[in-house]
């Protein structure tokens, strides 16, 4: 017997305070079924921030939530996105198509805009990665098989017409919203705080369950630069945060000592491995660090927030990397 495939959502919207709609959007990724997009009143429109990701018939989902709350994409006067992944970044071109909008996004964009100019370039670097930590040769002719026609998930690359950097602030009906960057997730991340209000449009840095998530390869040290974002936007003291996935939520620091929590866990266990194990590669890593065998549907994810640990602890003095066999790197304590 066949199992039964998960049904996908359809668009939702709905309002969560007056003047601001939750847009739920689906995603076809296991365990992530959806994002959110959220719209905010602006005079005759609103300020749109992310988009959903583009795929065959996204749009529509994005036009039937905006419906269920009696808008439109030409109501759209501006676009932000709180970073350039595809989920958050995908429809960008489309609503600016439709809407004439302008789009504000952080000038650090090029994790996902350089790869999509080069998708040839871009997957050869990710099987570099992974052949320097160790992923055998077999797995790597697999994956390269399996991934070979993905897309990326955007209509278009269009560049923002202003960097969305800390201090510039976009003004809607709610009050003016700050930006604040808040790298670690993605090297493009920036919040949005409305302070009279106390409200937080988190992106993916703080979401309804902790979930870890860092691009790696880019900056120098995701999961350190990921600490230092939760410190700026615990200074903040919000109340409310409009997340891009999950619910709403109010108890903000509590989440932010939870996120704390899990990196410093992780970190430790990481540390663990390579005292132990050592020298051992990241990737046989992974299941001593997580528990749980490396299957394709966790191996990239795991892999590269196990790459940001390692970075970090090579970082801040406490861990070390050499030439192993075959091209791969193999990681060690320090002291």
């Amino acid at each position: 017997m066949t199992a039964p495939t998960r049904k996908r959502e359809l668009g939702r919207g709905e309002r969560v305070l007056p003047g601001v709609w939750r847009l739920r959007l689906p995603l076809p990724w296991p365990g992530v079924p959806h994002c959110n997009a959220w719209a905010v009143a602006a005079g005759d429109g609103i300020v749109l921030f992310d988009t959903g990701m583009h795929e065959p018939g996204s749009l529509g989902h994005l036009e039937r939530a905006l419906d269920q709350v009696n808008l439109k994409l030409e109501h759209v006067r501006l676009l932000v996105c709180t970073h350039a992944h595809s989920d958050h970044y995908g429809q960008a071109a489309t609503i600016i198509e439709c809407s004439g909008c302008e789009l504000w996004m952080h000038p650090n964009h090029g994790h996902m805009t350089q790869a999509a100019q080069d998708p040839e370039a871009a997957f050869a670097r990710r099987l570099e990665v992974a052949r320097q930590s160790g992923v055998p040769e077999a797995a790597l002719r697999a994956y390269q098989e399996a991934r070979k026609d993905d897309g990326f998930g955007i209509a278009a690359i269009v560049e923002p017409d202003r960097d969305l950097v800390s201090g510039v602030v976009v003004n809607t009906d709610l009050g003016a919203w700050e930006a604040y960057e808040t790298p670690g997730h993605a090297p493009s991340h920036v919040c949005l705080y409305q302070p009279e209000r106390r409200l937080l449009i988190s992106g993916d840095h703080l979401l309804g369950r902790v979930s870890l998530y860092y691009d790696y390869g880019y900056t120098p040290d995701p999961a350190g630069e990921f600490l230092t974002s939760l410190d700026t936007v615990e200074d903040l003291g919000a109340r409310l945060c409009l997340a891009g996935h999950g619910r709403t939520f109010t108890d903000v620091q509590a989440h932010i000592n939870a996120n704390r929590q899990l990196v410093a866990q992780r970190v430790q266990k990481v540390l663990d491995v390579i005292t132990y194990d050592a020298p051992i590669t990241a990737f046989d890593a992974v299941p001593r660090v997580y528990g749980e065998p490396i299957t394709p549907m966790n191996a990239n994810w795991r892999l590269s927030e196990t790459l940001c640990y390692l970075r970090h602890l090579e970082v801040t003095g406490r861990a070390e990397r050499k030439a192993g066999g075959g091209g791969a790197e193999v990681w060690s304590a320090i002291g």
